[in-house]
């Protein structure tokens, strides 16, 4: 089943979010869920209200299955409110190829921009009309590239544009490939495998070719296909693709590899696009039938009060929304109302004037719905909206009522925003109570210190395999580490970064130690050195067995404290990224080590990235979540000490946690 948007499908989805320009931005939301669903609740004049909303590293699109809002919005979202709220849409665009779009917003003289990157990991950034970054949703340091706050936001390396390629610009690419032509195709032209075997179906070159080896008349072939596959954007047929009932794929267009498969089509990309992630979302998070959640009283009236400040906030924009009608139909209003008036001036009875009203083939005529003489007003329907009027008054004044009462729903607004305000500092008063009755739960026994191990001196962990790996923390536990613990059926595991530990798989029972072990490890070593204290996210390791590790040199050199010789072949893993969590099981132990291995015999995870907090003061954090969730009781198992020893050099921060911990 597809996972997240291509490059193909932005390209086809932003063309029909351009309607949206002169959008105002309502509301923004954030969910509290693993998918970080970001959503913009729009208003467009005479359309009405929308959601778009934004998985980052998945989707964009408009949808109908919007997720309820959570009751306390998160930070990011609070600051995107206050940047862009009430704000309007300038423009919505697709950086050349790229799974990038960008939204320009304008609120008064302040222009912002909102930046999604769709390809995975995802990300969403706020930066302002210098492009510098007032907030990412991610924090991250590649490369030459820093998406950090304070910093100017700057591109990824981009890939050849498919839509505006040259044969010449394409014949270049194939004379510098070293690979098939689909591979080509589906990398340097940032068009995936799926697309790039359709290009190769319509031009009808084999897509196994080398492309050293195409000739000038297959190339033209490919660009011609290329052509003919990506002008299908401007001739859609949106559709999911299904196989034995089930969603595998969402296309703008149909391509030759799905032509015997069902398909269920759309007037537009963005339902289809709404109808495979999104309503998959929507049945994701309803309630099992039988099992709904009984909601306490202040639940309830939270829940309420909610309703009510939706309606009101409704009910002002609607009103104000009429009132810009009015003025933006100024001419045509002021000429009704003078008729009006002059008819009744000239003797016509209200009566007549109906009559005349309903008997008139005139489009003026044709949009009064109601004329009331007893409150002496008309109603007239102007961009889908009824708009009342009062005869007696000008244009100005008409509009200025309307105004006057979205002030007065306004006060009511935000007397009922405080009032929710109230209610949401019962329910975390009401939840710090439970969370303190929770600490009752846990017994004495339960919370006693771990009986110390040999390897508890050391930096440790218990991979996904269930093996004990252990580092050293500076030369000398390096050198103890190796001299006292290496034996015959481990593994070393090691990198030549500065600073990062010597690390040992135990491969206890002298069974092959498995690669996601291995691969674990290397992220611990990696995690651990300076690369950490650098801000990078990746670097290469090696593991050798441990008859190749000596600490005896050749004549004429020397071996510092903490370093050994490595003698025959390293079995290298490049680009290995940095992981790191800490973690209390359900026996009330506290861990740490790489993701993966923490998440998999732990149920309370924070996982932990390079950032700008130091060891001990991060360490305060971690332990402070804890004994919200737990009770400070915690504090003989997982105190800000025995929490530091966990955590890797350098400045650090909190990246994500487990719900229960939220």
């Amino acid at each position: 089943m597809k996972r997240e948007m291509t490059s193909i499908d932005v390209a086809a989805m932003v063309p029909e979010l351009q309607h949206l320009a002169g959008a105002r931005i309502e509301k923004i939301y954030k969910s509290d869920n693993e998918t970080e669903q970001i959503r913009l609740n729009l208003y467009t004049f005479g359309e009405g209200r929308c959601d778009l909303v934004i998985d980052p590293g998945v989707c964009m699109h408009l949808t109908s299955h919007p997720q309820p809002s959570p009751r306390l919005p998160p930070t990011f979202a609070m600051t995107l409110r206050k940047y862009l709220s009430h704000g309007r849409i300038v423009s919505i665009e697709q950086y050349e190829f790229d799974r990038i779009i960008e939204i320009r917003t304008m609120r008064g003289e302040a222009a912002n921009s909102l930046i999604i990157e769709l390809f995975p990991p995802g990300n969403v950034i706020l930066t302002n009309h210098e492009q510098r970054i007032i907030l990412p949703l991610h924090p991250v340091t590649f490369r030459g590239r820093r998406i950090r706050s304070g910093e100017i936001y700057k591109l990824p390396d981009m890939q050849l544009n498919p839509v505006k390629i040259t044969s010449g610009e394409l014949s270049t690419l194939f004379s510098e490939s070293d690979v098939n032509l689909v591979k080509t195709l589906a990398t340097n032209l940032n068009m995936g495998g799926i697309i790039a075997e359709e290009v190769c179906s319509v031009s009808g070159v084999d897509k196994n070719l080398d492309c050293s080896g195409l000739s000038d008349e297959m190339t033209l072939a490919v660009h011609r296909g290329i052509t003919e596959v990506f002008g299908q954007i401007h001739d859609p047929k949106p559709h999911i693709t299904y196989r034995d009932e089930k969603k595998i794929d969402v296309l703008p267009f149909e391509i030759s590899r799905y032509a015997d498969y069902e398909k269920r089509y759309f007037d537009t990309f963005n339902e289809a696009l709404d109808e495979f992630f999104g309503a998959l979302v929507e049945q994701q998070k309803k309630p099992s039938e039988g099992h709904e959640v009984k909601k306490s009283p202040l639940e309830h009236r939270l829940s309420q009060q909610e309703n009510a400040i939706l309606k009101f906030e409704r009910e002002k924009a609607d009103l104000a929304a009429k009132a810009e009608t009015i003025y933006a139909h100024y001419q045509l209003i002021d000429e009704l109302l003078a008729a009006i008036r002059s008819a009744l001036a000239n003797g016509r009875g209200w009566d007549e004037i109906i009559t005349i009203v309903k008997q008139a083939d005139h489009p003026t005529a044709r949009m009064i719905k109601l004329i009331d003489p007893r409150k002496k007003t008309l109603t007239i329907e102007l961009c889908g909206m009824g708009v009342s009027l009062d005869i007696e008054k000008n244009v100005p004044q008409n509009a200025q009522a309307y105004y006057d009462k979205s002030k007065k729903i306004g006060s009511k607004l935000g007397g009922a925003r405080r009032a929710l305000e109230h209610t949401r500092k019962l329910i975390e008063k009401e939840a710090k109570e439970a969370k303190t009755a929770r600490e009752s739960k846990i017994t004495v026994s339960a919370l006693k210190r771990p009986k110390p191990r040999w390897y508890h001196q050391f930096r440790w962990f218990v991979s996904s395999d269930g093996l004990l790996v252990v580092g050293g923390r500076d030369a000398t536990s390096n050198e103890e580490i190796v001299k006292k613990y290496l034996e015959k059926r481990d593994i070393f595991v090691h990198t030549q970064t500065p600073g990062a530990p010597v690390t040992i798989i135990k491969a206890e029972g002298g069974g092959q130690v498995p690669e996601q072990t291995i691969a674990e490890a290397a992220q611990f070593a990696i995690s651990y050195s300076s690369i950490w204290k650098g801000g990078q996210y990746t670097g290469d390791c090696y593991w050798v067995h441990p008859d190749q590790v000596s600490k005896t040199p050749e004549h004429g050199e020397f071996v510092a404290k903490g370093a050994f010789i490595i003698r025959g072949k390293r079995n290298y893993l490049r680009n290995v990224s940095i992981s790191l969590a800490i973690g209390i099981t359900d026996k009330m132990e506290l861990i740490g080590g790489p993701v993966s291995a923490v998440k998999k015999h732990a149920g309370s995870v924070i996982e932990i990235a390079p950032g700008r907090f130091n060891s001990n003061d991060l360490a305060k954090k971690i332990y402070r979540i804890y004994s919200e969730s737990f009770g400070r009781s915690i504090k003989v198992v997982a105190s800000p000490d025995q929490i530091a020893r966990f955590l890797p050099p350098g400045g650090s921060e909190i990246r994500s946690k487990t719900p229960d911990l939220s």
